[in-house]
């Protein structure tokens, strides 16, 4: 892409907060966070919290089998993740408030306490927050972007106030796609890279009036912005970074030879080489027929569809949480698999819109779950927390949380605690100048941070 297009992204904005933007520890540079979004909200009872002692109408039909802790089940959907459940955390005590897609997906990613759909955020969501942070850290050695998503979250997310400067660096397409490549990245092309270089050149001359005017050192905020760039370009780098066939088939194969495998097998290496915010969804062709996780019976056969994605995903999870581990990230790495909100935990009976996968013909009366924010499930691998447990309940039909009670703004809490970012006392002023706590409610889950 042209230099000087991609460095006009929001700049005025984005100078103006980056030179007001308090900053962060620094010694916690090296710390990283892969979230995985199951877009649509995953069935905690067909998952992580069955409860087999329940009403058929709210069990479903899987069974539950034992996990290698003691005392906690999952579904027979995930023996994969059962045999490795000693190295991550089940929280199944979260509970939200908004019943939609838009307000749901914004109360946990960016703690937006509105319960009404909007068509876009108010708030910048945690990683655009974190990425904005840590760009004040410094100029950066690495090559690679800060923020990366492989085939991120889009719908109900993003940096709103922030600027598009702090959206991810995203990678879209199937990584198991024997022609997929990543474009803008490690040119190498004798011709392209001189043309780059006259470009940046030609920048620096047009710059030398505004400088003498240049008080407040915006300019080398936009400097930075533009070597980082032009390092995304020109580094070779880069280009080995996001290249999946540097990776052993063995590897390849245990990750899974699917869009999803090879999603998260591609967030491990660009973590590993230093991109400290990391997101990929799980959407598209492996969720069904609606190409995603929302399972109501007009979309889908509630446990077809769970039956026709549990093999890619168990399989992708548990190599991504297992390489953490063998890999020596489990302290550096936090790994947080969740979608916006559970499904209802009583079963319904409506006719299917269409044929497809996970979905029988038009009109034919089909199971589903629909939206359910008052309890759901997620996991939490690495981070040098304490894993191997679950935290918290829900009551006997999956109903409610009813201990230990996990709400968005502890969510974002511990994330950020994570990342050394103290949430309680970071503000950033918004499109106003008002300043904006980035988390106004919730502490770190004691139980997920070191």
């Amino acid at each position: 892409m042209g230099l000087a297009g991609f460095a006009s992204l929001s700049l005025p904005g984005v100078m103006r907060l980056r030179a007001e933007s308090p900053t962060i520890e620094s010694s916690k540079q090296k710390s990283a966070v892969i979230m995985v979004w199951q877009p649509g909200g995953c069935s905690h009872l067909d998952t992580y919290d069955p409860k087999p002692n329940a009403p058929l109408e709210y069990r479903g039909p899987f069974s539950a089998i034992p996990t290698k802790v003691p005392g906690m089940h999952f579904t027979e959907l995930l023996p994969k993740q059962a045999a490795i459940a000693d190295k991550f955390t089940v929280l199944r005590s979260m509970r939200q408030n908004a019943g939609g897609h838009p307000a749901g997906s914004m109360q946990l990613l960016s703690g937006d306490s509105d319960t009404r759909d909007k068509p876009a955020p108010r708030l910048p969501d945690w990683m655009s927050v974190a990425n904005y942070l840590r760009s004040q850290d410094g100029p950066r050695t690495n090559p690679l972007p800060l923020y990366a998503g492989v085939n991120p979250p889009t719908n109900y997310t993003g940096p709103a106030y922030l600027g598009d400067a702090y959206s991810p660096f995203a990678v879209t397409g199937d990584p198991n796609n024997p022609s997929f490549s990543v474009p803008n990245i490690g040119v190498s092309d004798p011709r392209e890279l001189t043309r780059l270089e006259r470009r940046a050149s030609l920048r620096q001359k047009l710059d030398t009036l505004e400088r003498a005017f240049d008080k407040a050192g915006e300019l080398q905020a936009l400097d930075e912005f533009e070597m980082q760039a032009m390092t995304l370009l020109t580094n070779p780098k880069t280009k080995i970074a996001f290249d999946l066939s540097q990776e052993d088939e063995k590897t390849r194969d245990r990750y899974g030879r699917n869009a999803w495998g090879q999603q998260l097998l591609l967030a491990r290496r660009l973590v590993e080489a230093g991109v400290e915010i990391l997101t990929t969804s799980l959407h598209g062709p492996l969720c069904g027929r609606v190409n995603n996780w929302d399972d109501h019976a007009v979309n889908h056969h509630v446990f077809d569809a769970m039956r026709f994605r549990a093999q890619a995903y168990d399989q992708a999870v548990s190599a991504l949480i297992e390489d953490v581990h063998e890999r020596g990230l489990s302290e550096r790495v936090l790994v947080v698999v969740t979608g916006e909100f559970g499904r209802t935990p009583k079963v319904n009976y409506q006719p299917s819109t269409g044929a497809g996968n996970a979905s029988a013909a038009a009109g034919t009366k089909q199971p589903g779950r629909d939206h359910w924010p008052r309890a759901f499930s997620n996991i939490w691998a690495g981070g040098g927390i304490e894993t191997g447990r679950f935290i918290g309940a829900t009551d006997s039909k999956g109903e409610d949380s009813i201990d230990r009670i996990c709400k968005p703004g502890d969510f974002l809490a511990t994330i950020y605690h994570h990342l050394g970012i103290d949430g309680r006392k970071v503000f950033i002023k918004d499109l106003n100048g008002r300043p904006t706590p980035i988390v106004d409610h919730g502490e770190p889950i004691p139980e997920l941070i070191s």
